[in-house]
């Protein structure tokens, strides 16, 4: 008989093999490795408050449990998905008990970042006073799913993905542990193992859940070749999720344009496609991109990254792909200047600092009944009176400077225009 989940009454494999002491744990040595801080407070049974965030299957939930083990706290579990504030009010009752009493309660709630304001709130006053020790698992980045509040009160703990040799480590254990696939001997190839390891992308989770699909289709005594990994992982390689990896492969995805590597843009493109990203945020972002990296060193720049967004809008996927691509490839071959983004900002900071200038008199706005004989719109210049369509005159009460840039692109262009007009004899100078 297969020892798998499609065995009647078994647990998922992920579950079978959640550690049952620190040293059977895989993964964030940076953390819990010997000597670290917060293993040192494992073994002393002094955890504190504590988010663990990271992406799926690094060992967030696992560890929560596991400290459960090694505790002399009452072990308090709830979900976030499920919970409601009834529950959550219920569990801080059972620990203000506990602690009248002198005993500790741990509170683990998973997907703490399901939590809305209101709910995350209600954990504070007893986080505060000590009554509960709250740990708190994430897939979401704290800064940005939790209050500040909550923040303040607890240590965050960074989970990183499994590396390659952690994904082998958990496979392996699986095929020989009596919780695992022992029963059922099976083997595996090099060669698969590496490719297991890969298409898992840093998911102890995702490993194990392929793993066992793959035990369900090969007889007992079998090895595992590459052929059978591709067979069930064929398709699902793209990690990628709304969790850190939405911001952190649209980050890179935006850096590596920016840097002109074409081919690392369409590599974190087709990432962000392949994992279900909108296609309209892409271009979105490729808008945004081409005014703040290029700019006028290539003003084409613009507008084939608004017709993008417009063609995407329109198409969808899976053909809008091509569209992404080919302004993706565009705007990382393109000339890079970041001269409007200077500029814009010098500007908009002269005005938070209070620096408001008056509009001069020959500037404003002459069209009302009075405006004239308050002097609006006297003097004032008009520059298609005059030879190329320029004059010299005085358009801010004061002199500042904000536009600057390095001649980059078709702003050597805007350059030699500029220069050019100034050099124009001064006819009438305001």
């Amino acid at each position: 008989m297969k020892d798998t989940l499609f065995s009647k009454g078994k647990r998922p494999l992920a579950v079978r093999l959640q550690p049952e002491n620190l040293n059977e744990f895989v993964g964030q040595k940076h953390i819990v490795g010997e000597g670290k801080p917060l293993r040192r407070l494992i073994e002393s049974d002094a955890v504190r408050s504590s988010i663990f965030w990271g992406e799926p299957g690094t060992g967030k939930t696992a560890l929560a449990r596991l400290i459960a083990k090694t505790s002399n706290a009452d072990f308090i579990e709830l979900n976030a998905v499920t919970s409601n504030i009834k529950e959550i009010k219920e569990a801080l009752a059972k620990g203000r008990k506990n602690f009248e009493v002198g005993r500790k309660t741990i509170l683990f709630i998973d997907e703490i970042h399901r939590f809305n304001k209101v709910q995350q709130d209600a954990l504070l006053p007893d986080i505060e006073s000590g009554n509960v020790i709250l740990i708190g698992a994430s897939t979401e980045n704290p800064y940005f799913s939790l209050v500040p509040a909550l923040r303040s009160r607890v240590k965050l703990y960074r989970f990183n993905p499994l590396s390659p040799e952690e994904i082998k480590t958990l496979v392996l254990r699986a095929l020989t542990d009596r919780r695992g696939l022992k029963r059922q001997n099976l083997s595996i190839s090099d060669g698969a193992l590496e490719l297991l390891a890969k298409l898992s992308g840093g998911d102890g989770r995702k490993a194990l859940n392929y793993l066992e699909e793959i035990a369900a289709l090969v007889p007992s005594g079998s090895r595992i070749t590459e052929d059978t990994v591709k067979e069930v992982a064929f398709g699902e390689s793209s990690r990628y999720g709304k969790g850190d990896y939405h911001y952190d492969v649209i980050s890179a995805f935006i850096k590596s344009i920016r840097g002109s590597d074409v081919d690392a843009a369409l590599y974190y493109l087709a990432r962000m496609l392949k994992g279900g990203e909108d296609p309209v945020f892409i271009a979105r972002r490729l808008v945004i991109l081409a005014s703040e990296d290029i700019g006028n060193a290539n003003p084409q720049a613009l507008l084939m990254a608004n017709a993008a967004m417009d063609a995407v809008s329109k198409i969808g996927m899976p053909e809008a792909a091509l569209t992404l691509a080919q302004v993706t490839i565009y705007l990382s071959l393109s000339p890079k200047s970041n001269a409007v983004y200077t500029s814009i900002k010098r500007a908009m900071e002269a005005i938070e600092s209070g620096d408001i200038l008056p509009v001069p008199l020959h500037l404003r706005d002459s069209h009302y009944k009075g405006a004239r004989e308050m002097g609006h719109g006297n003097g004032y210049l008009y520059p298609h009176n005059f030879p190329k369509h320029y004059v010299k005159q005085k358009y801010l009460a004061e002199d500042r400077k904000f536009y600057s840039d390095d001649g980059i692109g078709f702003e050597k262009q805007l350059k030699q225009w500029l220069e050019e007009m100034k050099s124009v004899e001064d006819n009438g100078k305001n």
